[in-house]
């Protein structure tokens, strides 16, 4: 079973996840609006982080820090 967690939708109904298939590999998965014609791709995370600073990864940047806020580092 996939695991997905919504990153970003945009104002006109583009939307992103951030999924783990049961492999535990994870990507994310786009989702074009209806009138870009609905497609859906799968980019692996370091591409989609690659390719731009939009609202969608700076969205993922921001889930990824609070993995550091929630655990403090000894030291």
């Amino acid at each position: 079973m996939k695991k997905a967690r919504k990153l970003y939708e945009s104002p006109s109904g583009d939307r992103w996840y951030l999924i783990r298939d049961p492999s535990g590999a994870l990507f994310v998965r786009h989702e074009a609006n209806v009138a870009s014609g609905g497609q859906v791709e799968h980019e692996d995370i370091a591409a989609f982080l690659g390719r731009g600073a939009g609202p969608e990864q700076q969205e993922l940047l921001r889930l990824i820090g609070t993995l550091v806020e929630e655990h403090p580092a000894n030291g």
